[in-house]
């Protein structure tokens, strides 16, 4: 504890050398453009893999990058981040490698993951035809991390938070383009 609490003045300091006004910036109300959905991966920083500060994007991590029913965090975060935030866009950002698609690979049983990890082996079951056809286990790891992003992407879509923005700003002369946007990366 007394590491972190170190390390947190130490940052602090070094924040404020680096910008003044970094503070400042912290206490002022976000309204960041992105909704980052991530993995809980510990070695990828959204902001950061963005080339942006912490405040321009709002984030949210779990195991495998999941829009999952049952996940009420996630849909409490995406109405936040929609109808609070009026973010304009979500990416959904997956990373070969991913600990959770490769148990999901897996034919065993993973414990309390199970019922997490089925969202993945879902997604597997959907594309099997392609992905039994890929012997080598690390390219079939990072296509079923790719179809996965691209699955998380439509059931964002088919959400109701997320039509009825995109109806609103559709249907609104005043704004470019329906929002949000939803990106698969």
């Amino acid at each position: 504890m007394e590491r972190v609490l170190s390390n947190n003045q130490r940052w602090v300091e070094k924040s404020i050398l680096k910008d003044p006004s970094f503070l400042d910036k912290m206490a002022a109300p976000q309204k960041p453009k992105i909704f980052y959905i991530g993995c809980s991966d510990s070695r990828v920083q959204a902001n950061e893999i963005m080339g942006m500060e912490p405040h321009e994007i709002f984030v949210h991590h779990n195991v495998g990058n999941l829009v999952a029913n049952a996940d009420v965090n996630l849909f409490a975060c995406l109405q936040y981040a929609i109808e609070v935030l009026n973010v304009k866009h979500i990416f959904v950002t997956g990373q070969y490698e991913c600990g959770g698609v490769q148990k999901a690979l897996k034919r065993e049983s993973a414990g309390q993951m199970d019922a997490w990890l089925r969202n993945i082996r879902d997604v597997y079951r959907l594309h099997h035809v392609e992905l039994d056809q890929i012997t080598d286990n690390a390219l079939k790891a990072r296509r079923l991390t790719e179809l996965n992003v691209i699955e998380q992407c439509l059931h964002l879509y088919k959400t109701d938070i997320v039509q009825k923005k995109r109806l609103l700003t559709w249907t609104d002369k005043n704004e470019e383009y329906a929002y949000p946007r939803i990106h698969g990366m």
